[in-house]
């Protein structure tokens, strides 16, 4: 699938370790004080806590969406705790921000994460401006990427033409959804071999270490 930037009317982005670079801390703190949070409302030991925070995300998707049908914690008292990191790693993106700004279309964030925690990112590493919207776990009623439901909530919010828009991820898995809904996909290559599951299926279009140098190149 040829990428014609000129026909792209929508960009949708992740945003943890696609925004920024995953070889950042960001990401470890935010896993870290899961682990933390399990710990604590289970009386449980790091290694039994990390072990249970895995086990939540293999079999849901999300530890956030384990703990809430496993045990009924409440949503937002997690992503509170969680998103409560130190962003002091993050320099500002003066690279991706050229190249957002140089974009044609409107951007969007769809994110597994809240909007709070996507708006103070968004806003340390000076992108807040490019974003009309963020489409976080809430507004999919908590239920996370890669299942379709999000998806199609998310082109109703917006009136987003699938055919017209395109979805950039780090976890490959995730861009599934979208390709099968029209869009046109770009995967962030990390160093996270979490992320790499689907990769080499056809939903992904296009991948790249280098996601600022990649929407600055002429389209091809």
């Amino acid at each position: 699938m040829p990428l014609i930037r000129n026909e792209i009317q929508t960009w949708i982005f992740d945003l943890d370790n696609t925004l920024y670079p995953a070889s950042s801390d960001l990401f470890p703190q935010i896993s870290a004080r899961m682990g933390q949070f399990i710990g604590r409302r289970f009386d449980l030991d790091p290694e039994a806590a990390r072990a249970l925070q895995k086990q939540l995300f293999r079999r849901h998707g999300t530890t956030l969406r384990g703990l809430m049908v496993e045990h009924g914690v409440d949503p937002h008292e997690f992503m509170d705790y969680v998103h409560d990191i130190d962003l002091a790693a993050l320099a500002p993106a003066l690279a991706l921000d050229a190249a957002l700004a140089a974009l044609p279309g409107r951007k969007l964030i769809h994110t597994n994460g809240s909007v709070a925690h996507a708006e103070r990112v968004l806003a340390w590493l000076g992108l807040a401006a490019h974003f009309e919207g963020v489409f976080d776990i809430v507004a999919a009623e908590f239920v996370p990427k890669p299942e379709p439901a999000g998806y199609a909530a998310l082109l109703r919010r917006y009136g987003i033409e699938p055919a017209r828009a395109a979805m950039v991820e780090d976890m490959a898995v995730n861009l599934k959804p979208a390709a099968e809904l029209g869009m046109l996909t770009l995967w962030v290559r990390t160093a996270n071999d979490w992320a790499v599951e689907g990769s080499v299926e056809s939903w992904v279009h296009h991948h790249t270490e280098d996601l600022a140098g990649w929407l600055a190149a002429p389209a091809g």
